[in-house]
């Protein structure tokens, strides 16, 4: 007992960073699957995926995915009946943490979704193209 007073902060430390650690495992495996952006290419192409980007209409018009639906991550419970059904759909954001969410609330739904992992940054880094509103 005397060495968890005397060493506390450390203590602390080491658990506050194994947390950090673990976190983006847990965050993970609780929004669903991610795609990378060759599968994401291949589910767009393949299945007739439908895109659906999560950020602010801003955000969207500076820079999207071809053929991407805007729906606002605040906005998405209410319009999530505004997809369509029976096709994948495949949600971005600027770097996949807001999609994460999104994908979370549509496979609550029973649709079947997948997060483009790194999103709209990681498309643009593979050099895949990009329509500006």
């Amino acid at each position: 007992m005397k060495f968890v007073i005397d060493n506390f902060v450390l203590i602390a430390v080491a658990l506050a960073s194994g947390a950090m650690l673990i976190w983006p495992m847990v965050q993970r495996r609780t929004s669903g699957p991610a795609l990378d952006t060759l599968a994401a290419t291949r589910l767009i192409n393949d299945s007739h995926a439908v895109v659906l980007d999560v950020r602010d209409p801003a955000e969207f018009a500076a820079g999207h995915l071809p053929n991407a639906r805007n729906i606002p991550m605040a906005e998405l419970d209410k319009r999530v009946n505004d997809l369509p059904q029976g096709k994948p759909v495949l949600v971005c954001c600027a770097s996949g943490a807001r999609s994460g969410r999104a994908l979370s609330l549509l496979r609550q739904g029973g649709r079947e979704a997948f997060n483009l992992a790194g999103g709209v940054a990681a498309w643009r880094q593979a050099g895949l193209p990009v329509v500006r509103k």
